[in-house]
C-alpha cells in the first residue's frame, strides 16, 4: 500500500471514528515484532502454547471487543523459515474450523480475500461465514503473513462486519523492516 493510500485510509478512519464513540482507535506496538496495529479498543493480551503445524508453538494474542465485532492480532515464531508456509496453511485452516467452516484446498478462490498489510511481501486474505461456538452466525475477515520466522493473524470476527471498521482495522496494519 502506498504512502498516500495508507493516509487516505487513515483520513478516512479518523473521519469515521469522529463519528462514532463506538470505536475509539489506539496503536499497538506488539513487542517482540516489527508488527503495529491500530485497534478500535484497549486490547486483551494472553500467550498460549498451541499446536502450529504439528509442533508445540507459544501463540501471543491481542484481542478487544467494540461495535459488537472481535477484533484479533496474533503472532508466532516457527524459529525456521521453512516451517512459515506449513505454519501459515495449518492456521488458516484452524481458524477456519474454529468456525465450522471446512477449509477449501488453498487453490480455491471461495474464502480468498484480497487485503495488503503494509511491509507484508505477500498477505493471505480469508473472508468466510460459519457458526460461533453458541452455533451462531458469525463473519470474518482475516489476514496471514510473515517476516522472517514470524507468523502472524489479523482477524475480525462479528455476526455482521462494518466495511469501515474492517478497513481501518487493515489500513492501520504495519511491518516494519526485518
Amino acid at each position: 500500500m502506498s504512502h498516500s493510500s495508507r493516509a487516505a485510509g487513515l483520513a478516512a478512519l479518523l473521519a469515521v471514528s469522529a463519528c462514532s464513540p463506538t470505536f475509539n482507535w489506539r496503536e499497538l506496538r506488539l513487542d517482540g515484532t516489527p508488527l503495529q496495529a491500530l485497534l478500535p479498543c484497549k486490547p486483551e493480551s494472553a500467550t498460549r502454547a498451541v499446536p502450529l503445524a504439528g509442533t508445540p508453538t507459544e501463540l501471543h494474542m491481542h484481542s478487544c471487543e467494540a461495535g459488537g465485532l472481535r477484533f484479533a492480532v496474533a503472532w508466532a515464531d516457527v524459529g525456521d523459515v521453512a516451517q512459515v508456509p506449513v505454519a501459515l496453511a495449518a492456521w488458516r485452516s484452524a481458524s477456519l474450523q474454529a468456525i465450522r467452516v471446512v477449509p477449501p484446498p488453498v487453490d480455491d478462490s471461495s474464502t480468498q480475500w484480497g487485503v495488503t498489510v503494509a511491509g507484508a511481501p505477500a498477505v493471505q486474505g480469508v473472508s468466510a461465514q460459519g457458526q460461533d461456538p453458541q452455533g451462531q452466525p458469525v463473519q470474518t475477515r482475516a489476514a496471514y503473513f510473515a517476516q522472517g520466522t514470524q507468523v502472524y493473524q489479523a482477524a475480525v470476527y462479528g455476526a455482521k462486519l462494518s466495511d469501515e471498521a474492517v478497513d481501518g482495522f487493515f489500513a492501520g496494519l504495519r511491518l516494519s523492516g526485518p
